[in-house]
């Protein structure tokens, strides 16, 4: 009997290791262990009550065929004219495409945009599922390091040096995904105006748009898409902002060519997201306003319990995030003969603490692990605790990384 044969492209990508750690940390508390998961990058928040009444209500009336598969013509109007609204965007309801969640809107963007060789230029730390999409397409990443002694800020002078011939896209992702790392607006000028200059699409990540701290403003891209109006297009999600992970909604905005031909790769592979589910989008959109405050200021408040506990470990330091809801620190100084980088670190964390966090090397930094704080103020403490026992444990064996 002859094995199977996959395609090439499959052995290029991984499996997400936030998911796998999601995983692990569910077996576990399935064989009754108490775990802290700090692990998933998911709202412990409920779903604004608004969105799930409008969804019922789609639902009892009978919305549950086939809608367009560029999503129901309200909601994409909608999310248009927030972005005209709050940045000034020029872009319509035509240039507007409501996918399978935010990833399913960065998916497509890449398969549209990049060949085989292509390059996309990517600052890192950077989200585990980027390397990975641009990969699958048969592109090259060109990594830009960001710095952990200046919160990870995203500058645009590594990014501008990282240009090159093959260069066919840059993704920005702000606040970032693992560090809480944020573009300022002079920064993002310099990156668009470059992309702008050379053909370059600037896909801008901006699913943590509301998740910024102690009364930062956003630098959104969509503010310049007037100015650069074949250069720059956004992503967003429900997921976060809403609390609505498992509704699986996202849009992309951007040149009607590439929101065109992501549509097409959307209507073979998906054809349109949940239709009952963009209803409920739409309320969220429309009165959940309230609901967001008041995660945004609950996730500042656990930032701040958060990060100065971990600063107060052995060996842990940790610059405060400034947006999205995961801390990033630096534990490589428990690393020992036993333990040689970040996934044993997790690992050993998870089965003897009980505690899940990522392990930085999925992120690309094998220093650091991601804590996500999208859960309740008792957790945070109760896994720092155990983080705190575990570090004390490992201190004979510890050395210097």
């Amino acid at each position: 009997m002859q094995h199977m044969r996959l395609s090439s492209r499959v052995g290029r990508i991984a499996e997400s290791a936030t998911l796998k750690v999601s995983r692990r940390a569910s077996e576990m508390k399935a064989q009754g262990i108490d775990v802290v998961d700090f692990g998933a990058g998911e709202p412990d928040f409920a779903s604004p009550a608004v969105a799930v009444e409008a969804a019922r209500r789609a639902l009892a009336e009978g919305f549950t065929k086939y809608t367009p598969s560029s999503g129901i013509p309200t909601l994409r109007r909608a999310v248009a004219e927030r972005y005209a609204r709050h940045y000034g965007a020029p872009w319509p309801a035509a240039q507007t495409l409501i996918s399978v969640g935010g990833k399913g809107a960065l998916f497509e963007s890449i398969l549209a945009l990049v060949e085989e060789g292509d390059e996309v230029v990517l600052h890192t730390p950077a989200w585990v599922s980027f390397p990975e999409q641009i990969r699958f397409a048969g592109g090259r990443v060109v990594e830009v390091p960001t710095d952990g002694a200046d919160g990870f800020a995203i500058h645009a002078g590594p990014i501008l040096a990282a240009l090159g011939e093959r260069t066919r896209a840059v993704i920005l992702n702000s606040p970032c995904n693992p560090t809480g790392g944020v573009i300022g607006p002079e920064d993002l000028r310099a990156v668009v105006a470059a992309c702008a200059e050379r053909g370059i699409v600037l896909l801008s990540d901006e699913t943590y748009e509301r998740f910024l701290y102690d009364g930062a403003a956003f630098a959104s891209a969509a503010a310049l898409a007037a100015e650069f109006p074949e250069t720059v297009a956004v992503v967003g999600s429900f997921s976060k902002t809403y609390a609505m992970t498992g509704w699986r909604l996202g849009y992309l905005l951007g040149p009607k060519a590439l929101v065109d031909a992501a549509a097409n790769i959307q209507g073979h592979a998906t054809s349109n997201p949940t239709s009952f589910a963009m209803v409920g989008a739409l309320a969220a959109l429309e009165g959940a306003e309230g609901d967001v405050a008041a995660m945004v200021a609950e996730y500042q408040e656990r930032r701040d319990l958060l990060v100065p506990a971990l600063n107060a470990l052995p060996g842990v330091t940790c610059q405060p995030p400034r947006g999205a809801f995961y801390a990033f620190p630096d534990v490589s100084a428990a690393y020992g003969d036993d333990i040689d980088g970040s996934i044993a670190f997790a690992e050993r964390l998870l089965e003897e603490a009980h505690v899940a966090v990522v392990a930085g090397e999925a992120f690309g930094s094998d220093r650091h692990v991601r804590i996500s704080f999208a859960c309740s103020r008792a957790d945070l403490e109760r896994g720092v605790e155990r983080f705190g026992r575990f570090l004390e444990r490992r201190r004979p064996v510890a050395r210097r990384a």
